[in-house]
């Protein structure tokens, strides 16, 4: 038998409210609700009722969720969060440029190894354009509208980018 945490346990679904029809922004009473959602025989709310509903978090998720907002504001977390452009672009790369979003393989291991060969032939493919092309050829990578944000609110960009180290 096992013993149910209750502070692991999920929060309880977000209540609804139904939107009045006839006053904008207001609450309807049950009584005062459109006939489509009083109805006890309809089990579930079609797309055009469900623009009527309000959702409400419970107040542990709402509490959470604007806890997670504002730690969102703060420069240590921008930063963090910016490394995930170049971490994103090398993702794109392998998708778009090398048709990494299905594999070839059926096994993981034969898969691993798909990634891992295609892994070195970009690095190879890297190292090549760095040692032959000379630097005034070499077109710099037009930042993405993350980089350009985070230029304007002057924070500063991460090492762990490419364009680290260059001049």
């Amino acid at each position: 038998m096992t013993c149910i945490d209750p502070s692991r346990t999920p929060p309880p679904p977000p209540s609804s409210a139904a939107a009045d029809h006839r006053t904008p922004g207001s609450t309807a009473e049950p009584s005062r609700q459109p006939s489509h959602l009083r109805s006890s025989r309809r089990t579930h709310l079609t797309a055009r009722d469900q623009k009527h509903l309000l959702n409400f978090l419970p107040q542990q998720l709402y509490e959470r969720q604007a806890a997670a907002r504002a730690a969102q504001q703060t420069t240590p977390w921008k930063a963090n969060y910016a490394m995930r452009a170049g971490i994103e672009s090398t993702v794109n790369e392998f998708v778009n440029g090398h048709g990494m979003r299905q594999a070839r393989y059926r096994s993981q291991t034969k898969t691993h190894v798909q990634h891992v060969l295609t892994a070195i032939a970009v690095n190879i493919e890297r190292v090549n354009a760095e040692l032959t092309t000379p630097a005034a050829e070499r077109r710099p990578r037009t930042p993405t509208a993350l980089q350009n944000f985070l230029d304007w609110q002057r924070i500063p960009r991460p090492t762990a980018w490419r364009t680290a180290g260059k001049p």
